[in-house]
């Protein structure tokens, strides 16, 4: 029996980088779009390209260096924004222009302060327009769940006469339940004059927390493309997380597949989900939920008795899919300090890592370091090894030299010591605490003091000898930096964190990379 394939629309890198601190560079935004090609997404919606210039040249930039899924740009229903995505999206081989404008009475009214009839030509406008640039147009009516369904039907049948290859229907607050989103999509498939032409999407919001079950609604009742975002990264609540709906439609081929004449399935590489997951965590900063679904830590643990005794007994008794199929390896222990050179490169690739020999070398020796102090090394360490040690930024700052001193009823005190071209500058500060000791130091000793928005550290791993992995947000001219250090030591961890932030914030110079307009559907 032949399968019907859903369509995964991945907007991580626009709607996602949306979310408050998400601010993500050049490089980063193109790591995670070629991981994302990776993982099997159908659409990349790359950036909203003239909303600033960097937006422009990472939309650039993805759609000239990822080959494999359909590139696409965010424009506003103008001839400006849909010539600045034609032109982002060009050297993509496979492009596409996204065009949208509010269609319900509220935004019209008082957003737009446009009447339906100056909106509906809009529309028809922008759709035609977009198809001097590519044949593949989606459009968007936004806020669409809250508009008026014969305007919303009048507006899509117009915009398909015009070119539309993909109609997105977007629940842009959050606002309907899922049978209310069923209902929209079975009608407007019922009621739309040539929709067989064109793909039905869903991109649904999180404010209520039904972003996933209004996706899935949407599918059951027709719609062949999912917009979602790993991690469910978005404006305010965030939109449908990808790995929930990947997982939902691969777990239960019995409901997607049911009275249907095709199951239903997506290209997705799920052994690829864990990793995306992280990769996408670590570069925004956005530390993911021990119970989050799918990809928190806790998502396969089991401490109940009752749960472990059952596990242990027959694993489909409290687990519905495996920690495998999202590419956990099934035994967390994986390397000793024994191992050598070989076995070590070995296992990166068997972790999805494709690395230089120079990098191996690198991490390799970090690895050593780690495995004298810790007798079992897992991989969550040796993917915090890699992503520490060999995916950094350029080194203006490097921390060659820390000591830190406490004693009850005294002050902390920290010393440092910072190389930057070719010249050790050291200095010594006190603060409230060891790592506020630490922070104070580095700003003396680089000349930097940004704004601390954020601070959290993690173990890695279990047990008293775990790596521990500091993630900090700085924050200086309203642009947000996210740096990351991992140690056994958790204060030297979070020096390494602070200067990471500070080394970004150093590289991007006086580069702005907060667009100036931000977009929602």
């Amino acid at each position: 029996m032949s399968e019907e394939k859903i369509l995964i629309f991945d907007t991580t890198l626009r709607d996602g980088e949306q979310a408050p601190g998400a601010s993500l560079s050049i490089s980063e935004k193109l790591e995670i779009a070629q991981q994302l090609a990776v993982l099997g997404v159908d659409i990349i919606e790359a950036g909203f390209p003239v909303s600033s210039p960097v937006q422009f040249e990472a939309t650039t930039k993805i759609a000239g260096q990822v080959t494999g899924p359909t590139i696409a740009g965010l424009a506003r229903a103008n001839e400006k924004d849909i010539e600045a995505a034609g032109k982002a999206i060009a050297p993509a081989k496979k492009r596409r222009i996204h065009t949208f404008i509010a269609t319900s009475p509220i935004h019209m009214k008082h957003k737009l302060n446009k009447t339906p009839a100056e909106v509906l030509k809009m529309a028809v406008e922008a759709v035609r327009f977009a198809k001097t640039f590519t044949d593949d147009v989606e459009f968007s009516p936004e806020d669409a769940c809250r508009s008026e369904m014969p305007f919303l039907i009048e507006i899509l049948t117009a915009c398909i006469e015009a070119g539309a290859t993909t109609l997105n229907i977007p629940d842009t607050v959050g606002y309907v339940l899922p049978y209310e989103y069923g209902r929209i999509i079975a009608q407007l498939k019922s009621d739309v004059p040539a929709i067989d032409k064109c793909i039905i999407s869903t991109h649904c919001h999180n404010d209520l927390g039904m972003a996933v079950a209004n996706s899935l609604t949407g599918v059951r009742n027709g719609a062949r493309q999912v917009e979602c975002s790993v991690n469910g990264l978005g404006e305010r609540a965030g939109n449908a997380a990808l790995e929930e709906v990947v997982m939902a439609i691969h777990t239960r081929p019995d409901f997607f597949g049911k009275d249907r004449p095709r199951p239903l399935t997506t290209s997705i590489d799920t052994k690829q989900i864990y990793k995306t997951s992280q990769l996408v965590s670590r570069l925004t900063g956005f530390v993911v939920q021990p119970n989050k679904a799918i990809v928190g830590s806790n998502a396969f643990a089991h401490e109940s008795g009752v749960h472990v005794d059952g596990v242990l007994k027959e694993r489909s008794t409290y687990e519905i899919m495996t920690p495998e199929t999202i590419g956990l390896s099934g035994s967390r222990m994986v390397l000793g300090r024994h191992a050598g050179r070989h076995g070590f490169s070995s296992h990166c690739k068997k972790l999805g890592y494709k690395l230089t020999k120079e990098e191996i070398e690198q991490a390799y020796q970090r690895f050593l370091q780690i495995a004298d102090k810790k007798k079992e090394v897992f991989d969550e360490d040796v993917i915090a090894i890699i992503d520490d040690e060999v995916r950094v930024v350029e080194h203006t700052f490097e921390m060659v030299y820390l000591r830190v001193l406490m004693e009850t009823g005294i002050n902390p005190s920290a010393t440092v010591r910072i190389r930057s071209k070719g010249q050790l500058k050291e200095a010594q500060s006190e603060g409230d605490g060891p790592v506020d000791a630490a922070y104070e130091a580095i700003r003396e000793a680089t000349g930097f003091s940004p704004t601390l928005e954020n601070y959290s550290i993690r173990a890695v791993t279990g047990g008293k000898e775990a790596l521990g992995e500091a993630t900090v947000k700085i924050k200086t001219d309203n642009r947000t930096f996210v740096g990351r250090g991992v140690s056994t030591d958790i204060i030297e961890a979070s020096a390494k964190a602070y200067i990471d932030a500070i080394n970004r914030m150093v590289a991007r110079g006086q580069q702005d990379d907060e667009p100036s307009v931000k977009a929602e559907l």
